[in-house]
């Protein structure tokens, strides 16, 4: 019995503001408006990105999904100065991954039941929920792609990885994904950025708009129960032609909130930047694969000086919350 492919009706789309770097808010919010004239089914990935189902979309302006990407591309140009890269695919997980491979300015389809084949060739890093540690371990198995890891047999992967991760590393290596798009969903990643009124050339001061980033970002993520899974760092700096953006992004060890632990790696991803003369006129921070703290599976610290500085954070934030967000500060934002 022959089966009709699922059509490609989910769209990823990365927006690429002036200089390269994500639209303001302003901007933003006018990009998912354009979205939600077109279909409700919108899902904000803030600061640069959103997630939309378009299958009723495709039906009401009789157009394919190479056409109706095109459509929203020319009207984000026209009405808000901003391109951006499409992906497009039946899963999220799939339109996610296209849109990453995806230039500015193009839109990049993964055909109806062609995932596996359009993840095969990929690295097992590149597999969305395959951090670091399970890369590793991963590879010490040979299982070194996605391909290799969609041709192991289901038992193999949760032997080495565990019974849940193994099933679902074996469902999204042969592109399955169970999720969907949903509107007025809590956020994928959350960010904020500092601007300098002159360009910056001191490392200190730039170091201080990151500590500042991460204490924001630490407290807006605990106050809600969330934690990271990972940093990207975006430096707006004065190059030869005017001003241009380069971002950076790492996965932390294991998903945390604790302030410490994102400065330290927001300084690693800085100083991986190799801008020691650069005019730096801004610094932003996104805090990227948000989930809840009580879903997220954390190591045990036997550390007594951690313990304590996550205890010491934990009474600065009820102290914040009933003076205000400057009641209580790190030494370093004091001056």
């Amino acid at each position: 019995m022959n089966t009709v492919p699922p059509v490609p009706g989910i769209l990823y789309l990365r927006f690429h503001g002036t200089g390269g770097g994500p639209p303001d808010s302003a901007a933003y919010e006018g990009l998912l408006a354009l979205l939600g004239a077109l279909t409700p089914v919108v899902e904000a990935a803030p600061p640069d990105a959103a997630l939309a189902d378009v299958r009723g979309a495709l039906r009401y302006f009789g157009r394919d999904v190479t056409g109706l990407a095109a459509l929203i591309r020319v009207r984000a140009l026209a009405l808000h100065g901003t391109d951006c890269a499409i992906g497009a695919a039946q899963n999220p997980m799939l339109a996610r991954t296209a849109a990453r491979r995806a230039a500015p300015g193009t839109t990049l389809v993964v055909p109806g039941g062609g995932g596996a084949d359009f993840l095969a060739d990929r690295p097992a890093a590149e597999l969305e929920g395959v951090g670091p540690a399970t890369a590793r371990t991963l590879c010490g198995y040979g299982l070194d792609s996605v391909g290799r890891i969609a041709a192991a047999p289901l038992g193999t992967l949760q032997r080495i990885t565990g019974v849940r991760t193994g099933r679902e590393l074996w469902e999204r290596a042969h592109g399955i994904d169970r999720t969907t798009v949903a509107p007025g969903a809590a956020p994928r990643s959350v960010a904020a950025e500092r601007s300098f009124p002159r360009d910056e050339l001191d490392r200190g001061r730039q170091r201080r708009a990151l500590v500042s980033l991460t204490e924001e970002l630490g407290a807006r993520m605990r106050a809600d129960g969330q934690v990271c899974r990972g940093l990207a760092v975006s430096v707006r700096y004065a190059g030869r032609t005017g001003y241009a953006t380069l971002t950076r992004s790492r996965t932390l060890p294991e998903p945390t909130a604790h302030s410490a632990a994102l400065t330290a790696l927001a300084y690693r991803i800085h100083d991986s930047f190799a801008l020691q003369r650069a005019r730096v006129r801004g610094i932003g921070l996104r805090a990227e694969g948000l989930t809840d703290r009580q879903k997220a599976t954390l190591q045990l610290s036997f550390d007594p000086a951690d313990e304590r500085a996550r205890r010491i954070e934990a009474v600065a934030d009820r102290l914040r919350a009933r003076y205000g967000p400057r009641a209580v500060m790190p030494g370093r934002l004091a001056a």
